[in-house]
């Protein structure tokens, strides 16, 4: 075996510039490959990461109304449903499913016009009122001032946070600790200044994508969840996020906890015809599989096309091989007649083959992950090398000069000794 690896490259070496024209096919077929998977695979990520964001692995569960989110500002869209409220044993519940590592239950609003400092009303942002593990779960930490401790909870204290973007937005430049603004017509004290742990900013390209991210960018308030009730008058149907242990049991997750959220409504509440009002989870993980899959369907194209090479490229093995069996034969003739059996010739060949295109194979892995690298910067689109896909490419390369120089070799293992001597 490594007596006839070393005559292999003895022979192409003897023969530079054909052998190397040879293996053009192939390097440029796993060259395109390469960066046709990179493509893939970075354009996946991209995705994945747009969708499930820095990756704290949270799953929103939102009460809808039909597709919508249920509206608790003015009462939904048919105004004369009661909304239903979460009691501690459906909390407890769902904070002690598995794969749960923690959740939170919180009032929303996103019509934000009864909030102001001074005369500066806060517009396009989020006010929640929050319970004591919202903080956690959704990965806030304190920059400034501090947060919400027990005795907020237990005295209805009128006390507020503001998220770095809601601070910029609407105390334009002043230190808003301390500071106090309107939330429903009641003053509230501004005691600290939140960010995420880990800053994530999407990658926007469309209208729609910056739509939807608009909000986070807007910034919120946020209030103790008991002292809702003092700003709003009335109680209001929270929603929730959970916390999932890992990435993979996020959709698992959070249909566990939509299923108890939902064990509290009766079906009888659109007996009416009215549109029925339920506990949604957001299945991230849903929809980032579902856009890799159309992004790796459109992109499976590209590599039956570029697989074509490959095939042009064993051609040119296959013709290569046949020309150094005719260039050969006297050495097939002269081993023959020495004792050398079918099988050796036939070993000699197919492992020359094999040798010129696994050189081939990892000259085009090599030009893949540059030309991976100069798409991405040139055109922008992410890319993101795969370990298989290279691996995967060096062994079909292989496996070519094995199929393809198949025929050639058999044909130096089959010459007749005689024949083969006399040949001119």
């Amino acid at each position: 075996m490594f007596e006839n690896i070393r005559l292999a490259f003895q022979g192409i070496w003897s023969h530079k510039m054909r052998s190397f024209l040879t293996m053009l096919g192939i390097i440029i077929g796993i060259a395109s490959i390469i960066a046709i998977v990179s493509t893939i695979k970075g354009t996946s990520e991209q995705i994945k990461e747009d969708l499930i964001g820095s990756g704290n692995n949270t799953v929103d569960i939102i009460l809808k109304e039909g597709d919508n989110p249920y509206d608790a500002e003015f009462g939904g869209m048919n105004g004369n449903q009661q909304p239903p409220l979460l009691t501690k044993e459906q909390k407890e519940e769902v904070r002690k499913l598995e794969n749960v590592k923690n959740a939170t239950f919180f009032y929303s609003r996103s019509y934000t016009s009864s909030v102001y400092y001074k005369n500066t009303s806060f517009q396009g942002g989020k006010v929640f009122g929050i319970d004591e593990n919202y903080l956690d779960t959704c990965d806030y930490t304190v920059l400034m001032g501090r947060g919400f401790v027990k005795k907020d909870y237990n005295n209805f204290s009128k006390v507020a946070l503001v998220d770095t973007n809601a601070a910029e937005n609407l105390f334009e430049g002043e230190n808003p600790i301390g500071k106090t603004i309107e939330v429903g017509q009641e003053p509230f004290t501004v005691v600290g200044i939140l960010k995420l742990k880990e800053d994530y900013m999407p990658k926007i390209e469309n209208l729609a994508q910056y739509d939807e991210f608009h909000q986070e960018i807007t910034g919120c308030v946020m209030i103790p969840n008991t002292s809702w009730p003092v700003a709003f008058k009335f109680d209001e149907p929270e929603n929730v996020i959970i916390k999932a242990d890992s990435t993979d049991n996020m959709s698992s997750a959070g249909k566990a906890a939509e299923d108890i959220l939902n064990s509290g409504i009766s079906d009888g509440q659109n007996s009416s015809g009215s549109t029925k009002i339920a506990y949604k989870a957001d299945d991230v993980m849903e929809r980032v599989k579902s856009l890799q899959k159309l992004s790796e369907s459109t992109n499976q194209q590209l590599l039956w096309i570029a697989s074509i090479s490959l095939l042009v490229g064993g051609i040119g093995v296959m013709n290569i091989m046949l020309v150094s069996v005719t260039e050969r034969t006297k050495e097939i003739g002269l081993k023959k007649a020495i004792g050398a059996r079918k099988k050796t010739i036939l070993a000699q060949f197919l492992t020359e083959a094999s040798v010129l295109t696994s050189i081939g194979g990892l000259i085009g892995v090599i030009s893949g992950i540059g030309l991976s690298k100069i798409v991405a910067n040139v055109s922008g689109a992410p890319t993101a090398i795969s370990l298989p896909a290279i691996v995967g490419s060096v062994v079909f390369s292989m496996l070519i000069g094995v199929i393809f120089g198949l025929l050639p070799s058999v044909k130096a293992a089959n010459l007749n000794p005689i024949d083969a001597l006399r040949s001119e």
